[in-house]
């Protein structure tokens, strides 16, 4: 009994306990391909027979098989699966990656699964869970297909078991395995005498029938055609384009990938209600004037077109609409979608046509990909895609490109078959490495990232960035990286207290984040250093700039803070440790007066300065009122209060304040290494960047204070706790726990990098002199963090996008594009003080 398995596919097995699942699975796949619920019950809990810890076992194996369909690896799920929910949740990991289903139903008799169980001390369970089991099973074998199994294997009894066999597939799309040469060719739209035109002249001789019309085309010595759809529509003469394309497919001269057009003109051929326009009357009128033969042949045809192929080894991919990279041999509804219509923005254009998505603008895949779809004026590379829709039914042309040789090969449109309801506009062409565009960050946008998929900008997102990116920040050749905001743990409900640590790590904790790294809380100005071994011939640098983008010195001082940084890196020897002649690095710089000198000045020097004077008048009045005999004693006790707060308010802010003078007084805290050349680090923990930074030795440099907590162990986070409360206790502002890994992602992209933990004394500074009393301290309480966290996680996805970019050497504008979105995200109006 052959069992047909799809490559990649998610393999899920169904049976009761005793059914030889695991046996089966066992036999006929690789130990590393089958994930069984039991052996990830011993993962979370050292007893593969813990039921109580199903939950977190099948979360562990829902994630790895995740991983696994990601890199498009064939994946089997050993488990009963015998309730519709349980097989739900496999259907849909199956469907975010884009592989197809499979259900293999080991259908074993009651009998034989209690009588192998009873020889199995550690199946202790009643009989009876067996028997619900496979009276679930029962009820749901028959509509395992509905669904979404795309196959479903029923094995009844023993033999079938025995004798049954696994047989690998290749999915309809990868055709890997044809190397080639091709000749791939743009969307035809009925427009038969330009395509034999064009076949003759790629070397192709035509084969007519006994009327004259072309019926086949055969290829010179080992080459074959590729039509990139849409054969129909519009064009004069739809038949005679689908008689000469069949033949050349079915003779095995030409490979076809489904269009649009194709699509639409199957639904109409089988009377299904559709809008008949873009030359789908012209098709259909055509098409009534064939015999009823070659109209059911021309729609078994199209109808049997698959959406894209993968060829010569996975480094050519044929879509009708393009495929991002992601895409490539997967099997959905989803990707068929993109393949056929290409991805919109949601808009339409001035003509009433939707607004496509520059997927190609993006694209930085291996492969080669071929397509057409949207006219364009003349074929054109743009990052390793070609469209090929010259528009020869608007006028234009019919285009080929020879693989791989990359010769553009066209022939002109006899005339204007179908006038375009919108003038033909050419794909963006690959632009110059350090050329920017105002178009790359202007109106709605959406930035793929690595880690969290594509994220989108607001047009008043964008305008609002645009603002302070054009009149205050340094340039973007210089502008790598913004780094995210930072929220806030979550609300503390000590008494007294706002934030706490224990929230911090009881967090981390639930989002599966085992070891944290507590980093003391610096507190001066973000700021991101770039500094290069050699001024090389622009004589530049490098550049300090704030986390908006902004310049933090002047010229002469920036020049001599970044000798001093690159002089430090060289007597470090890192130069040639991390083998890069330049440096990112995330740093604070204090004071807080260096950069914030103004502002303190104008607002937190004045107010408590007011605060003390005022307060202080008052309290000797209402004292001396109470000693004249005046019931005050509330109000007054109210006053000095208010009046302790202002003088902690005053000494809170001032304890990050001193004297600067030049370079003198200035300290410089560098906690990460974002980048070198060709190089990011976030796959390396946060006790390699404090170690790799503490090695900066100079007046300058001030070192990070860390300590790493298992947010498991009670001690541990009891050791974490008095550490935040020895550092607030003097002065200090908090501390800020990150995980230790670094970059740790979750079902749902990344967990937060950071959250910082605030001082009592240090938060009087943010929300006032009397947030400590208790009205205030529980109005507080109540404050949002849902949208900072959100955005902390988007601009830290960003980030890394930026730096990855960075180090793949990509232009400017990639580069830019993550930056600009970082702060466009900044313009959100957040309540300033979390």
């Amino acid at each position: 009994m052959e069992l047909t398995i799809p490559q990649p596919s998610l393999v899920v097995l169904v049976g009761a306990s005793g059914s030889g699942k695991s046996t089966f699975a066992l036999k006929h796949f690789q130990r590393t391909q089958v994930l069984s619920s039991d052996f990830f019950r011993g993962m979370v809990a050292d007893d593969e027979n813990d039921q109580s810890a199903s939950g977190a076992a099948f979360d562990s194996l829902y994630y790895v098989a995740g991983k696994r369909l990601a890199a498009g690896r064939t994946t089997v799920v050993d488990a009963t699966n015998v309730q519709p929910a349980d097989r739900a949740r496999l259907i849909a990991v199956a469907k975010e990656h884009d592989v197809l289903p499979v259900a293999i139903v080991l259908d074993t008799p009651d009998s034989v699964c209690l009588a192998r169980n009873a020889t199995r001390p550690d199946r202790d369970f009643g009989d009876h869970v067996v028997r619900r089991q496979r009276t679930a099973l029962r009820k749901s074998v028959n509509r395992l297909g509905r669904e979404g199994f795309r196959r479903v294997h029923v094995l009844r009894t023993q033999q079938d078991v025995d004798e049954a066999v696994i047989v690998p597939e290749r999915l309809l799309n990868d055709l890997r395995h044809e190397r080639g040469p091709f000749d791939v060719i743009g969307d035809v739209h009925g427009c038969r005498a330009e395509l034999e035109e064009l076949l003759v002249a790629l070397g192709y001789e035509l084969v007519r029938d006994g009327r004259g019309r072309p019926v086949d085309a055969l290829p010179p010595e080992g080459r074959r055609a590729v039509f990139v759809g849409d054969l129909v529509d519009r064009g004069p003469d739809t038949p005679g384009v689908l008689r000469l394309v069949m033949g050349m497919v079915e003779a095995g001269h030409a490979f076809c990938v489904c269009g649009n057009h194709e699509q639409k003109l199957v639904r109409a051929l089988r009377g299904h209600k559709v809008k008949v326009a873009h030359g789908l009357a012209e098709s259909l009128e055509q098409l009534g004037e064939q015999d009823e033969e070659f109209r059911k042949a021309a729609t078994r045809f199209c109808d049997g077109l698959v959406a894209h192929y993968v060829l010569d080894g996975g480094d050519l991919v044929v879509a009708h609409a393009g495929l991002p990279e992601h895409y490539h041999g997967r099997a959905s509804g989803r990707v068929r979608s993109f393949a056929l219509y290409g991805d919109t923005t949601g808009e339409t254009d001035e003509y009433g046509l939707p607004v496509r998505y520059p997927w190609a603008n993006d694209y930085r895949g291996k492969a080669t990909v071929l397509y057409g779809h949207t006219p364009t004026p003349r074929a054109e590379w743009v990052n390793n895609t070609m469209c090929l829709d010259t528009g020869v039914v608007f006028g234009g042309e019919l285009t080929a490109l020879r693989y791989p040789e990359r010769e553009v090969v066209a022939v002109p449109a006899h005339r204007v078959w179908y006038e375009p309801v919108r003038p033909l506009k050419p794909v963006a062409p690959e632009r110059e490495a350090g050329a920017l565009d105002l178009d790359d960050v202007t109106g709605k946008r959406g930035v793929e990232t690595a880690h969290r998929g594509r994220i989108s900008v607001r047009a008043d997102q964008a305008a609002a960035a645009l603002e302070v990116m054009s009149r205050f920040a340094v340039a973007p050749q210089r502008l790598l990286y913004l780094p995210p905001t930072m929220s806030p743990v979550a609300t503390s409900k000590r008494e007294g207290l706002l934030e706490h640590p224990d929230e911090a790590f009881a967090e981390y904790r639930g989002w599966g984040v085992r070891q944290v790294v507590c980093e003391e809380k610096h507190m001066g100005s973000r700021a991101v250093v770039l500094v290069r071994r050699d001024v090389g011939n622009t004589g530049d640098l490098g550049v300090v700039h704030t986390r908006t983008g902004r310049p933090f010195f002047d010229g002469d001082l920036e020049r001599r803070v970044l000798e001093r940084v690159r002089d430090a890196v060289a007597a470090a020897g890192l130069w040639a440790e991390l083998d890069t002649d330049w440096l990112l690095l995330d740093c604070e710089l204090m004071p807080w007066n260096a950069k914030a000198g103004g502002l303190i000045r104008q607002q937190y020097a004045s107010v408590g300065a007011a605060a003390s004077g005022s307060l202080g008048v008052a309290t000797s009045a209402l004292e001396a009122a109470a000693g004249r005999g005046v019931d005050v004693g509330a109000l007054l006790e109210r006053t000095r209060s208010r009046r302790a707060n202002a003088e902690g308010y005053r000494r809170a802010w001032s304890r990050y304040c001193w004297p600067t003078e030049d370079l003198a007084g200035l300290r410089l805290a560098p906690f990460q290494v974002l980048a070198a050349r060709g190089r990011t680090f976030h796959d390396r923990d946060h006790l390699w960047h404090l170690g790799v930074l503490a090695r900066l030795e100079g007046e300058l440099f001030h070192r990070t204070a860390h300590l790493v907590v298992d947010t498991g162990d009670e001690e541990q986070v009891a050791a974490g706790v008095r550490w935040w409360e020895s550092i607030t206790a003097v002065g200090g502002e908090g501390m800020v726990v990150k995980p230790l890994a670094n970059l740790v992602v979750g079902e749902r992209g990344p967990v937060q990098p950071g959250v910082k933990v605030r001082g009592r004394e240090y938060l009087r500074i943010i929300y006032g002199p009397d947030y400590t009393e208790p009205a205030n301290l529980e109005r507080l309480r109540k404050r949002g963090l849902g949208l900072k966290r959100a955005l902390a996680v988007m601009e830290y996805s960003l980030g890394l996008e930026a730096l990855e970019r960075v180090a793949r050497e990509e232009p400017l504008w990639r580069v830019h594009e993550c930056v600009f979105a970082v702060l466009a995200m900044e313009s959100e109006p957040v309540d300033p003080r979390l």
